[in-house]
């Protein structure tokens, strides 16, 4: 059983704000002791730049920098370092992907396959290569409850399919898409598969080789890391066919000024001076995820994901949007005839912390003829005392504005 208390306890934050329910994960998680120590020592201890220093600190900082793919690649069972690219986080793995991957190959007429409830990370980078080359954009509708519909999926794959872009886990809905099945149908067509985890890497196993997955990004924020640094799993053969997105030093196998020769996978790709001392947190927060046990996390995410929702289904006047089967800790709702940036105000003068808006999936407020909601998304440092003082703070805003 996963003890939610002492995880609680590796987090300062909480030593500053102990009253503080955090129910704002899907937008950030808080950091651990020990990333904070680990980017702070690289600051005090080892700070210099990385690759063709032959210093010490150079030659240390490079290894530290270098040995954080080989820790990624261990918590996704990526095949090898190498195919672990450092990006800015899951919106630049994508866009690199969009830019660069598929561009090239994208004629008038062919087609992009998204669906309903992509983050707008994985909607307007795709709809822009669409725009660009003359390609349609597809989307695989949902139903009321936040599932995908895997038959109309089916009928869109075609010879004209050229991409798939999925989110694992939806950051509004919670809901969990059947990503094996899905890129497993994509390849029948041989179409390559995109899938964003940003919000599935803190809390899920995740094996790239079981998934046959061609891409997959995800963000170092959002899996107790720091901001700014991010990541990009590819396909060794895709990352090798695709061209560099941006370009500058370091990146680089020749340069003169008639012609430019780029280096390998993934250095290709990390143009300029890297965030450095954000990888090496990365590193530590990847260390941090693997004392966790994966089923212990399942499991209490399970158990704090139906209280939640039993909590909140009792107070009369909330909707809860999306109730999908297969879901997590991610309860988005509406408090009928009062505003979600006011719930979310009033929720932080009971010190709980939540997110209010569309929450980047405007499509999905549409779909549910709402302008916004209110969103709790928990962690492993949550527990159930946090969720009664939610479902108690919300009767009380239910006081307030409608007596």
């Amino acid at each position: 059983m996963l003890d939610a208390a002492k995880i609680r306890r590796q987090f300062p934050l909480f030593s500053h704000y102990p009253e503080l329910a955090y129910l704002d994960n899907a937008a950030t998680t808080q950091k651990p002791k020990s990333v904070i120590e680990a980017i702070t020592n690289f600051y005090e201890k080892g700070n210099a730049n990385i690759h063709r220093g032959v210093y010490e600190l150079a030659a240390r900082a490079t290894q530290q920098y270098e040995g954080v793919r080989g820790k990624v690649a261990a918590l996704i069972n990526a095949p090898k370092p190498e195919t672990i690219v450092y990006t800015t986080g899951a919106t630049a793995g994508i866009n690199l992907v969009a830019q660069s991957f598929l561009e090239p190959r994208l004629q008038p007429g062919d087609e992009v396959v998204i669906s309903y409830m992509e983050h707008h990370a994985n909607l307007i980078p795709w709809q822009m290569a669409c725009k660009k080359k003359g390609a349609k954009l597809r989307v695989v509708p949902m139903n009321k409850e936040g599932v995908l519909d895997l038959a109309a999926f089916r009928k869109m794959l075609s010879p004209r399919t050229r991409m798939v872009a999925l989110v694992h886990v939806s950051n509004t809905l919670g809901a969990i898409n059947p990503i094996e099945e899905m890129i497993a149908l994509a390849h029948q067509h041989q179409v390559p598969v995109l899938t964003d985890a940003a919000q599935s890497i803190a809390h899920f196993p995740i094996d790239v080789q079981a998934l046959d997955v061609d891409f997959l990004v995800f963000s170092g924020h959002k899996m107790f890391g720091p901001t700014g640094v991010g990541i990009l799993y590819g396909k060794e053969e895709h990352l090798a066919a695709t061209p560099p997105h941006h370009f500058g030093g370091d990146m680089i196998r020749h340069v003169s000024f008639e012609e430019t020769a780029f280096a390998q996978p993934p250095q290709r790709f990390e143009a300029g001076t890297p965030p450095i001392a954000g990888v090496i947190g990365l590193g530590a927060a990847v260390d941090f995820l693997q004392t966790l046990d994966k089923a212990e996390i399942q499991q209490h995410l399970k158990l704090l994901a139906r209280a939640a929702r039993e909590a909140l289904a009792r107070i009369d006047g909330l909707t809860i949007i999306g109730n999908a089967p297969a879901s997590t800790a991610i309860v988005s709702f509406v408090l009928e005839n009062i505003h979600p940036h006011d719930v979310a105000t009033f929720l932080a003068e009971d010190q709980i912390a939540v997110r209010a808006g569309h929450h980047c999936t405007q499509p999905i407020m549409d779909f549910f003829g709402i302008a916004g909601a209110t969103r709790a998304s928990f962690s492993v440092y949550n527990d159930l005392e946090e969720i009664e003082r939610l479902a108690q703070s919300l009767r009380g805003i239910q006081q307030f504005f409608l007596g």
